[in-house]
């Protein structure tokens, strides 16, 4: 057999301390260039790779690396608009301080609380958990800097995301001005339970996932104060952020009688599929229908209105705080606006 080779192989092949030939490795500065690569050459002439990092984190007590929870496969997470802006911030703020990043999914209805529990890390970004998930207790527990983003938000932890309750209202607002009162919503994100079609009251209220209900409550507020009666709105859900569950919702609420002459969706995904519904029926948008997206991530091709969030900037702010060692415990709030494009037009005659 092998024997293995260690820091102290090398040092007694090249006849000096094991300190040293760890400096070699993790404290170049301490040594001279004559020495250290002298010890370089006997480790490659030996095979050995270096310190082993898991052993190295544990006596430095660090690890390099910020662990990102997730609720989507890693496929959604490299393919929904958002989750790209939001996964390239979150990089560049770990590039910057040459730390890495684990991603530590837990797809929705599952909750994989050993990842949280064994993963070697120094901090943790929760990004978009429902309430009361396992995933939430396990990273509280390890008690080390954590930082929230979207959702849930948690008393005493930083927390990253916008206004959502303004942000949804800000879209109901500028139908209303137009003078939209017969509107639909299409929605993805309330539930994990796998069920998708109409969304009553009730259901709408008992969200898990607080960013959606607050979308939703948005929506709800912005109607009302118009004087338009929230339980003649219809509200059809659907499971999966995806194109063809926006086309499902699309078709369903044009089917209804009397038709709506708006439609608002919780993400510009939807949006994209309720055009294709449209586009379907032979509806011309914005002269029949109007459609409003959310999150501005894929938008622009389309002439979608649609509130813009910022995901790129959320995913920054987000690393930077627990980069900075001590984040703060309050709620930062980032911008978000309405931009307004050809997909809304006042109702037909």
């Amino acid at each position: 057999m092998t024997e293995r080779v260690t820091l102290q192989t090398i040092a007694d092949r090249v006849g000096v301390s094991r300190a040293t030939v760890s400096y070699a490795f993790s404290r170049p500065d301490q040594l001279s260039a004559e020495l250290r690569e002298r010890i370089l050459r006997v480790a490659e002439e030996l095979g050995y790779a270096g310190p082993n990092p898991t052993a190295r984190s544990l006596r430095l007590g660090r690890a390099g690396a910020l662990g990102l929870i997730f609720t989507e496969t890693l496929p959604y997470a490299f393919a929904d608009p958002y989750a790209i802006g939001f996964l390239q911030g979150l990089a560049v703020a770990a590039e910057e301080a040459a730390v890495g990043l684990l991603i530590l999914q837990q797809p929705r209805g599952v909750e994989r609380t050993e990842l949280v529990r064994d993963a070697v890390v120094d901090a943790f970004c929760v990004f978009s958990l429902p309430d009361g998930h396992a995933a939430l207790d396990a990273v509280l527990a390890r008690r080390l800097p954590t930082v929230m983003v979207d959702e849930p938000f948690v008393e005493g932890v930083p927390f990253v995301g916008i206004d959502e309750l303004a942000a949804a209202g800000s879209a109901a607002r500028h139908l209303l001005d137009l003078g939209h009162t017969r509107v639909g919503l299409a929605v993805v994100g309330l539930h994990q339970d796998g069920r998708h079609g109409w969304a009553d009251v009730g259901r709408q209220e008992s969200a898990v996932f607080q960013a959606m209900r607050n979308r939703v409550l948005g929506y709800r507020a912005a109607f009302e104060a118009g004087g338009v009666d929230w339980a003649d709105v219809p509200v059809y859900e659907v499971v999966g952020n995806e194109r063809e569950a926006g086309r499902e919702a699309g078709r369903a609420l044009l089917a209804r009688s009397p038709r709506p002459t708006a439609v608002l969706c919780n993400t510009d995904v939807l949006a994209l599929g309720v055009l294709d519904a449209a586009a379907e029926a032979g509806m011309k948008v914005p002269g029949e229908l109007s459609v409003v997206g959310f999150s501005d991530t894929a938008a622009e091709e389309a002439a979608l209105t649609s509130v813009r969030q910022h995901s790129q900037l959320a995913g920054q702010t987000a690393g930077r705080l627990l980069l900075s060692g001590d984040p703060r415990p309050e709620r930062l709030l980032l911008p978000h606006e309405l931009h307004v494009r050809n997909s809304t037009a006042p109702p037909p005659s």
